[in-house]
């Protein structure tokens, strides 16, 4: 059992584009992206933007949840006629990630063969992900970006574009996100992959054709323990607190109401992401490096020429403020900012006036 998006079913706003791309690890892999586009890209191919989900988003960034899009979209908010990110004067482009599982090629896609990729599929990096983009940039005429905007995996994209294809992104905006991901955060990250891979459920990452369903148990507890890194300790206390869920007693078997909330978050994400996905991508943002053989992340860092904006949140416990600090330092010209929330990582999903000044900022 999945809840990715497979071929056959109804693709809704989703577009195709497809390649072939060497890897960073060895190696080629046939690959298509899901991508949606929002506005007009003018004569010169000069207003296109973009947008960079985080892990376990997609393409569906505007739009009410329809057919074909089991989500509405995550930065509604942000992106549209008059917005902060304007459809009327930009053409805003949002992929779906390599490795992802809605409409992207991933461990749920048909390999070649006709059966699903599973446990044959490759190790990926950021920048084999960045990599595909460049097809799918090509393939839309852009060859250069306005701007490419991301947030938390999001943002190792953004930045890996502008240290990859400096000449190919004129402005940059990294949220709540890091130049090397810190053994803080491959640490995080370790149970969530050992939850997936216990479940019996799992059957070595070749579920997808067994009867019974998948690892939607493991899968639901790397969930519960990366939502608990999204939100801030002050935002559970003053949400929760030491409140019983409705009806429940914990004394009696019941669940404290943060445990629901992490048990709602949990079943969510079942319903709409895959197993196999999560641990690629994860493993992605785990060996995310942007100064892997270009001589550490100073000279990486100093190979950007995009006009940068790099923000952090001030009660991210998963992305500290240092990690932002130090990507804005490391560019000539760029901007550092703190975006002041008491939700934790997840603010920059959540603070959209705040995102939207950095926006402004990036884009005037």
């Amino acid at each position: 059992m999945t809840g990715a998006w497979r071929e056959g079913e109804p693709p809704g706003r989703r577009r195709f584009v497809s390649g072939v791309r060497a890897l960073e690890t060895g190696g080629t892999l046939p690959f298509t992206l899901a991508y949606e586009t929002w506005g007009t890209l003018n004569s010169s191919a000069s207003n296109a933007i973009l947008v960079e989900h985080a892990l376990t988003g997609d393409s569906h960034a505007v739009g009410p949840a329809e057919e074909g899009h089991v989500s509405p979209g995550w930065w509604d908010g942000l992106i549209g006629p008059g917005k902060a990110i304007d459809t009327d004067a930009f053409f805003v482009v949002v992929p779906n990630v390599l490795g992802g599982c809605q409409g992207s090629t991933g461990p749920s896609s048909r390999h070649p063969d006709g059966n699903p990729w599973g446990s044959r599929f490759p190790v990926v990096t950021v920048r084999d992900q960045v990599s595909t983009e460049t097809v799918l940039a090509d393939a839309l005429g852009i060859g250069r970006w306005a701007a490419v905007i991301g947030g938390s995996m999001g943002g190792m994209r953004a930045l890996e574009w502008a240290v990859s294809e400096p000449d190919r992104v004129a402005a940059l905006l990294v949220l709540a996100s890091t130049a090397q991901a810190s053994a803080d955060q491959i640490a995080w990250a370790a149970p969530q992959l050992h939850a997936i891979r216990a479940d019996p459920g799992w059957h070595g990452g070749d579920y997808y054709d067994v009867p019974g369903g998948g690892p939607d148990a493991g899968l639901g507890i790397a969930r519960r323990i990366a939502h608990a890194t999204y939100r801030s300790e002050a935002e559970l206390a003053q949400r929760f607190g030491r409140r019983y869920q409705d009806g429940e007693d914990p004394l009696r078997g019941g669940r404290f109401a943060v445990e629901s909330y992490l048990d709602h978050h949990a079943g969510k994400l079942s319903r709409r992401f895959d197993a196999g996905s999560y641990v690629v991508l994860t493993e992605s943002m785990n060996t995310h490096d942007v100064g892997r053989g270009r001589g550490g992340v100073a000279n990486a860092l100093g190979r950007i020429t995009a006009r940068t904006v790099a923000a952090g949140v001030d009660s991210d416990r998963l992305y500290p403020l240092y990690q932002s600090q130090a990507i804005a330092d490391g560019i000539d010209g760029a901007e550092f900012a703190v975006i002041g929330s008491p939700y934790g990582h997840d603010s920059f999903l959540i603070e959209t006036e705040q995102i939207a000044r950095l926006v402004k900022l990036l884009l005037d």
